[in-house]
């Protein structure tokens, strides 16, 4: 199949989307996994090089979307017994996901996708429910640092899978936290330089730019930390995400730029990324018992994790009714789960099946969630 068949498709299946979303009340980016889906099946999208390399920064630009909702300066916790219900809430979360792991005897690939967290679904909520909601304010800040988590268990998944766990597994693992430290040491650098020559700032990305220099200084920053990645052997999605997080911490007097960067991101090249693993995902996948109850497993085991570790860690703090709809909100990682099975697959340490499953799982439960969510927060309010 030509290559202007593969544009044309997209170009048409980016359009549409949105306008499904609307009227089927579906999350976009489930609609646009469908989609993909379709055009697939029926062989309007192909294995292509420029379509792979294209969904591929789409990811990479996603992540660095996630980033800039993370501001250092701003984040943190106003109380200590709240920071103390946290890590009671992570601990709980991992010592779960190490009891299945254990029990099923399953794949590596799965004690890293239980507990990940992913802001993308939960960024749909704040759109629709607003910061203000206390069990949506918590679930925000719970899946920033459960998203840093995430990336930086699955760069330690990638280089396993990679290397195998040996000795030049552990010089990756190393050189990650040697990175890690390095770029603590390289924000407290910048905000001394910055805090001297405030006016270096505006130099950058200046008040009134008719040349666009935030978006090139921020792309251009994004690829060369993927550089960075690339050159140390870590997996590139970090560099992204810190990327992002740079921008968002040093620039906030650009307040105009992390919506031009969205608009740009989820207009155009985060669609593809989606529409690609679509494309990956067989249509039988939603119709074979085998992957529908392994799918209906992954999503049960997410759910459930987060649910008991909430119960415990915060249910004493936000009441049952927002520490329920707290759990739900941060129980759609779809973008992570989509990231880990391809991973996971393209090193052979799922099947292919499993593959469908953990797709087929990160779509359903967000459609769920979402509604379910929805029906709680009207049924909660008249009470």
């Amino acid at each position: 199949m030509s290559n202007s068949v593969v544009i044309i498709t997209l170009s048409l299946l980016v359009l549409l989307s949105p306008f499904l979303s609307r009227i089927t009340k579906i999350p976009v980016v489930v609609v646009e996994i469908l989609l993909g889906s379709l055009a697939g099946y029926f062989g309007f999208l192909v294995e292509n090089e420029l379509f792979k390399i294209i969904a591929k920064v789409g990811f990479l630009y996603l992540m660095f979307l996630a980033g800039m909702e993370v501001n250092l300066k701003e984040f943190g916790f106003a109380k200590s017994s709240l920071l103390r219900r946290t890590v009671i809430y992570f601990m709980m979360l991992y010592a779960c996901s190490l009891t299945l792991f254990v029990y099923f005897d399953l794949s590596a690939v799965y004690l890293v996708a239980f507990p990940i967290f992913s802001l993308g679904m939960l960024m749909a909520l704040v759109k629709e429910y607003g910061k203000n909601q206390p069990w949506l304010a918590l679930a925000l800040n719970i899946g920033i640092i459960g998203e840093l988590v995430s990336i930086i268990a699955l760069t330690i998944l990638s280089g396993g899978l990679e290397y195998g766990y040996n000795r030049e597994f552990a010089f990756t693992l190393g050189g990650l936290f040697l990175f890690l430290i390095g770029f603590v040491l390289f924000f407290r650098g910048m905000r001394i330089l910055f805090w001297w020559y405030p006016g270096l700032k505006t130099l950058i990305m200046p008040h009134d730019d008719s040349k666009d220099q935030d978006i090139r200084f921020s792309m251009a920053l994004m690829f060369i930390m993927v550089a960075v990645m690339l050159y140390l052997k870590i997996d590139v999605v970090l560099g992204a995400f810190l990327a992002g997080m740079f921008i968002a911490t040093y620039f906030k007097h650009k307040t105009e730029l992390p919506e031009k960067l969205s608009s740009f991101g989820f207009g155009f090249l985060v669609p593809i990324f989606f529409i690609h693993v679509g494309s990956t995902l067989s249509l039988e996948a939603f119709v074979d018992v085998k992957i529908l109850e392994l799918a209906l497993f992954i999503a049960g085991a997410i759910i459930g994790i987060r649910l008991l570790s909430s119960l415990v860690a915060y249910g004493g703090y936000l009441g049952l009714k927002n520490t329920l709809l707290f759990s739900l909100s941060d129980s759609m990682p779809l973008t992570f789960t989509v990231a880990i099975a391809t991973l996971g697959y393209g090193a052979n340490a799922i099947t292919h099946d499993e593959y469908y499953a953990f797709i087929v799982a990160s779509m359903g439960s967000g459609i769920f969630l979402m509604i379910l969510i929805k029906v709680l927060y009207i049924f909660f309010n008249k009470k």
